[in-house]
């Protein structure tokens, strides 16, 4: 069994790597930022520590195995349709929104699986990396010599009445 320690150091440093990957993409001007990529980090991070944790405990079975494939697979094709929109072609929009739906479909395994410990170390997680990921993202950019507001994923920014 996984000590606190073990799980806050696995999703921590899984949201971390992928936030600084991000970020580098949002510095490029790519349709992908540290907010997206350190979901995906810690998303993906998730789901492995609990696959750890029935393997040290041998909890899990090939039924196990398959279920957790296909609803990881099932949700991708969500997160394509929150991605592709007709009405704005050649713009991505919707990644972190895509992303947050995978995060929520892996909380929801490493729930059904009754790994609360892992669960709540993924939400506060989550909800940091939400509430302040944006001012983070302005923040660097202003550090690194981006712009000051790089927009949502590359996206020109909006004026504050949203016009």
């Amino acid at each position: 069994m996984l000590e606190w320690s073990d799980i806050i150091l696995r999703l921590g440093v899984a949201t971390f790597a992928g936030g600084l990957i991000g970020l580098n993409r949002d510095l490029q001007g790519k349709p992908i930022g540290l907010k997206t990529l350190g979901i995906v980090g810690l998303s993906t991070a998730t789901v492995v520590v609990v696959a750890v944790q029935f393997t040290e405990t041998a909890r899990i079975t090939d039924a196990t195995s398959r279920v957790i494939q296909g609803i990881l697979t099932g949700i991708g094709f969500l997160g394509a349709g929150v991605i592709v929109h007709e009405s704005e072609p050649f713009r991505v929009r919707g990644l972190t929104s895509a992303a947050c739906a995978f995060l929520a479909a892996c909380i929801g395994i490493v729930a059904g699986a009754g790994e609360w410990r892992i669960v709540a170390t993924a939400m506060a997680i989550a909800l940091v990396l939400l509430t302040v990921g944006r001012r983070t993202e302005r923040f660097l950019h202003r550090t690194l010599g981006g712009s000051d507001d790089p927009g949502e994923h590359g996206t020109p920014p909006q004026s504050p009445t949203g016009r």
